[in-house]
């Protein structure tokens, strides 16, 4: 992105227990940047709060306790009035806020250029919290045809049957099915990926901001599949949601989401008496809040290893007579859309599908590709070291039925792909190449 602007970057005071402005440790605690250039999300992050341990370390310390004392008896009926709060360094309960966790929430909101952020237990939690806080019951939702199954069930049944929140589908590609959709004093909010889980089509996150937001309603991206990519916040969408499970992690072993947006949005999220984040609960854990904030630094640097083997593998699969699909060949359908959006020199995502058309070629490339020659892992999720592959008809879409899985673009053989960068990638191509020798051999694939 060209545009350049000014984020303020939050810098919450040491402990003012006894209500002294001139504690000594204030000044240890806040050696950080008041405001950062917000230009670049590894720029944003460099900028960002370093947090401190107890004793001066340079990773900060983890903040176990469930709950915190206060050294006032009239300390506790002011935290509950919102007179004090985690601005001033006072906390009532870690469901509401834990300082390790909202340091990391400072970090995800310098990823996405957003005034604040609000990590949670899972993906999921942060989306479903997201829909019902901006939704009533009776409203409505415009989302995108093509969503991860689990968000595509919230909207299909759940919130349908336990919320009185019905959501209309529509082809992103379609402006004027979208905003025909979009229905003034009723519809909630405009949902979409902003690149499509699995389909890997691309959003005008500019343009359908603007339809949505000519139309009052709110927009909620995720932006699980191109973190670092794309920053969605400031192409025009109000609301960001992640999987931070997904490539923010990276190690396949952290279940965790992210909420990203204005700080009153988040506030209102966690009011004790009916935010969605407190009421409902779904609380990070502090120790999970430090593994992940110390992977946030090195997030950059991934994803640019990530893209540059997927557009690499992509290539070279193309040029074999394979049917992929990804955003950073210059005959998908959105790759300029994509270029005039990204953040320059991360590349173009690190997912890619391959349309082996029939689940059985689809099962048959992943058996010889996970168990004969090692090219990568049958699993779902994504963001891991290693190349993960899944059918995604019969996985991660099967909440989808088959007259969903065809408006959606989705054929029973789509093989997704999470690229990895572990070993040389031409050690990696070998093995994909004799992986599609034996399917070849078999009989089920055709010689390129």
């Amino acid at each position: 992105m060209a545009e350049t602007e000014t984020t303020s970057v939050t810098v919450l005071s040491g402990k003012k227990r006894s209500g002294d402005e001139h504690d000594p440790m204030v000044g240890k605690k806040s050696m950080v940047s008041a405001a950062s250039t917000w230009d670049d999300p590894a720029a944003a992050l460099a900028s960002s709060r370093h947090e401190f341990g107890e004793h001066g370390g340079v990773n900060m310390s983890i903040e176990a306790s469930a709950t915190f004392t206060v050294m006032e008896p009239d300390t506790m009926r002011k935290m509950f009035a919102g007179e004090l709060g985690p601005d001033r360094d006072f906390y009532i309960y870690s469901r509401h806020f834990n300082p390790t966790v909202l340091n990391l929430s400072r970090q995800m909101a310098a990823l996405e250029g957003t005034e604040a952020a609000y990590c949670t237990a899972s993906g999921m939690s942060a989306i479903s919290s997201v829909l019902l806080h901006l939704c009533t019951s009776g409203g409505h939702v415009v989302a995108s045809r093509t969503l991860y199954g689990g968000t595509h069930a919230l909207l299909t049944h759940f919130l349908p049957r336990a919320c009185n929140i019905t959501t209309t589908f529509v082809d992103l590609n379609d402006l004027e099915m979208v905003k025909s959709s979009i229905m003034e004093g009723r519809t909630n909010l405009l949902y979409f990926e902003a690149v499509s889980n699995p389909t890997l089509a691309v959003a005008n996150i500019p343009e359908l901001s603007r339809i949505a937001h000519d139309k009052g309603v709110t927009v909620v991206v995720d932006n699980t599949f191109s973190p670092m990519v794309l920053s969605p916040a400031k192409l025009g969408a109000d609301v960001v949601v992640h999987s931070i499970s997904k490539f923010i992690s990276g190690g396949a072993d952290i279940i965790a989401g992210a909420v990203c947006g204005k700080a009153s949005l988040i506030n209102a999220m966690m009011d004790l008496h009916q935010g969605p984040l407190m009421i409902l609960g779904p609380t990070m854990n502090a120790k999970v809040a430090f593994e992940l904030s110390e992977r946030i630094p090195h997030l950059g640097l991934r994803m640019k290893e990530h893209c540059n083997r997927a557009l690499a593998y992509a290539t070279r699969m193309k040029k074999l007579g394979l049917k992929v699909h990804y955003p950073g060949l210059e005959d998908h359908p959105q790759h300029e859309l994509l270029k005039s959006m990204a953040n320059r020199g991360y590349g173009f995502g690190g997912m890619l599908t391959v349309d082996m058309e029939t689940e059985e070629r689809a099962n048959k490339l992943m058996n010889y590709l996970q168990n004969c020659t090692q090219f990568g892992f049958m699993a779902v999720s994504l963001g891991y070291y290693e190349t993960l592959m899944s059918c995604s008809g019969s996985s991660t879409s099967s909440e989808l039925n088959d007259e969903e899985k065809e408006l959606a673009g989705i054929s029973p053989g789509l093989v997704r792909m999470s690229v990895g960068y572990i070993g040389t990638l031409e050690q990696k191509w070998s093995q994909f190449e004799k992986a599609l020798t034996r399917l070849q051999d078999s009989g089920l694939l055709k010689n390129a």
